[in-house]
């Protein structure tokens, strides 16, 4: 229901008829202590009350979280509710007359209050009943099913107000008509009875289940699950969608579980009713179930009012429907993880048990053990794109790594992006880390940039890039300083071997190639390595004789060896964009040659392939801090 904007002498109505002590007494316990009352804060674990409430001012402060307000606030911020509900609720329990600022609206509005609050009796008055048949003879099978095969106490099965409807077609029906006075129409609005298609009357919704209610935020029935203790399908039914129950905005136990979620900051999403009720049976009470729906965004968006981390764990069943289930319930959600509003992670739990059946065998402390190791959804989502796949077969490698590059393009952070990429590099190079650098090339290279997603392929053509005339000059400049650097200063050796790596170069020119064979024969501790590369200069005094200028230091070499950490940064740059370059016109070339209306694909995937070369040539030159050409 829609609530219009409140009238201001409403709301100041409810302010001065809602006294305060009144309010918090019926959270907390208040002693009196002169003439305000103090009792412990519900806002924060304490020991010692810190907690004050002032009658004369009429309103809370806590000395320990600083929690501060009147009636009002303190309901919302107790309940994590909206304003307006909290004022209405006031009103009704304070009779103050309610008025809005449209009077156009005020009479629809007055009569939906009053057919809510209708409903919220009729269903109260069915749960009631629920309870009741559930204690007589004909509910002895289900209340056996409930403490033999759930294994539920007496406490669990009051606490969660769980019942039985007897199997009668109009038993329930008879109760709240024709017992109770109900008018007709109202318990069909309930969602407890339908009208008969033939002969007139009705008939009752839900006959021989066990009944579970399904309550708002605030306790008050809305709706009931039924579950069949026959073969009769659904095995679950659900209440039919009324003025007071949307499937797709509630959940199951949320108002058991809210206080939990926010304690624990965690929120704890399983599938089935039985789930949720035995996790909170065990303690964990941080617990709640969707029902019998993908998880919505309003689920979501509900669940995050009580938690500050935004944590959310989803366990759903790890058989092949429960893990479809947690796949529609990400991709429900899936937006709003990707932004990062929401920190999911998924639980599958061992042997394909749910819940309820795994406390059966194991201890509270195992199952929150198991919460603490549950995956993050990407890396929940990864594991299962490789699951039984060989990735040492060309078809089952392509496969994956397309559907991993389709997982990775919509993650927008970039460096959660770069984290993954790189994952799932060290996945598909199979234990081989020179493989690495070439795998994370190749994701990068697929992965559609956030710059060009609104490219069309031949309407906006990659612009060219003025490339580099003297381009072995370069690379044959960058080549030697780095092989100066390695010759003349030991404690930067390994720097320039891991970063060679890691960016997969090597030397190209042959004569620095050849040098670099050389000196790869010697330690990298060697304490005269240009001595001993030289004695074997001897030997091969001709391959040698183009690269001996490298053994002996002029004055702007001794310099720049005192730079060396931005020196061979900016000489593998160097090299590397003269790699790149050649990519970025292989890429252009091969574009060009393409018919797009005959080869849409390769049309694409050639334009995305030169602005990710563009991408990598712009950073290239940020790290080349000084002109290369001045160095040597």
């Amino acid at each position: 229901m829609q609530i219009p904007r409140l009238h201001p002498d409403t709301i100041e109505e409810v302010k001065l008829r809602a006294d305060i002590v009144d309010v918090v007494s019926e959270y907390v316990v208040l002693r009196k202590r002169g003439k305000d009352f103090v009792g412990l804060c519900p806002f924060h674990d304490e020991k010692s009350p810190s907690f004050t409430v002032s009658p004369n001012k009429q309103m809370y402060y806590c000395f320990g979280c600083l929690a501060a307000g009147n009636a009002i606030k303190f309901v919302m911020d107790l309940g994590k509710r909206q304003f307006a509900d909290v004022v209405l609720d006031l009103a009704k329990r304070y009779q103050v007359p309610v008025k809005t600022l449209e009077p156009e609206q005020r009479q629809e509005f007055q009569r939906q209050i009053s057919l809510r609050e209708q409903l919220y009796t009729v269903l109260a008055s069915a749960a009631q009943f629920y309870q009741h048949t559930l204690r007589q003879s004909q509910g002895q099978k289900a209340l056996e099913y409930l403490e033999q095969s759930r294994q539920f106490q007496q406490s669990t099965i009051q606490q969660f107000g769980l019942g039985y409807a007897p199997p009668g077609w109009e038993t329930l029906y008879r109760y709240l008509v024709e017992s109770k006075h109900h008018p007709v129409q109202l318990v069909e609005q309930a969602g407890l009875i339908k009208p008969r298609k033939e002969g007139g009357g009705y008939y009752d919704v839900f006959r021989d289940r066990l009944m579970i209610p399904i309550r708002d935020i605030q306790g008050r029935v809305i709706a009931f699950g039924g579950r069949t203790l026959t073969d009769e399908q659904p095995k679950y039914l659900n209440s039919p969608e009324t003025e007071l129950f949307s499937k797709g905005k509630t959940l199951f136990a949320l108002d058991e579980a809210k206080d939990g979620i926010s304690k624990v900051d965690q929120a704890v999403v399983v599938e089935g009713y039985f789930d949720a009720i035995a996790l909170h049976t065990a303690g964990i009470n941080n617990a709640v179930a969707s029902l019998g729906t993908a998880l919505s965004i309003e689920q979501v968006r509900l669940l995050l009012r009580y938690t500050e981390s935004k944590q959310l764990i989803l366990n759903f069943d790890a058989d092949k429907a429960g893990i479809n289930a947690a796949e529609r319930a990400i991709g429900e959600i899936a937006t709003l993880a990707y932004k990062g509003e929401v920190q999911l992670k998924i639980l599958n739990l061992p042997n394909g048990k749910d819940a309820d059946e795994y406390l059966h065998s194991h201890t509270s402390a195992d199952y929150q053990q198991l919460l603490i190791n549950a995956p993050l959804w990407l890396d929940w989502q990864i594991h299962k794109i490789i699951e039984n796949r060989d990735l040492k077969q060309a078809t089952d490698f392509q496969q994956v790594t397309q559907q991993i590059v389709k997982l990775l393009q919509n993650i927008d952070n970039s460096d959660t992006l770069n984290y993954y990429v790189s994952y799932c590099a060290e996945i598909l190079s199979l234990g081989d880390t020179r493989l690495i650098p070439l795998r994370v090339e190749n994701l990068l290279t697929q992965i559609k940039p956030s710059s060009i997603k609104s490219l069309n392929s031949r309407t906006s053509k990659p612009p060219k890039l003025s490339l580099v005339t003297t381009e072995r000059s370069l690379l044959e400049r960058a080549e030697a300083l780095l092989l100066i650097i390695y010759l003349h200063s030991s404690e930067q050796r390994q720097t320039i071997i891991d970063d060679l790596e890691t960016r997969n170069l090597e030397f190209s020119l042959s004569h620095h190639r050849f040098l670099w064979q050389q000196i790869a024969e010697f330690t990298i501790d060697e304490v005269d390595l240009i001595s001993s590369v030289q004695n074997r200069y001897l030997e091969l005094a001709e391959e040698l004789e183009v690269v001996s200028h490298l053994f002996h230091l002029n004055e702007k070499n001794k310099t720049e060896i005192l730079r060396t950490p931005h020196v061979i940064q900016a000489a593998l740059a160097c090299m590397e964009r003269v790699f790149r370059e050649k990519r970025y016109r292989y890429f252009m070339e091969q574009w060009e040659k393409i018919d797009p209306e005959a080869e849409p694909e390769k049309d694409k995937y050639y334009v995305e392939a030169i602005y990710i070369e563009k991408i990598h040539l712009q950073d290239l030159e940020k790290q080349r801090q000084f002109s290369i050409t001045d160095l040597i």
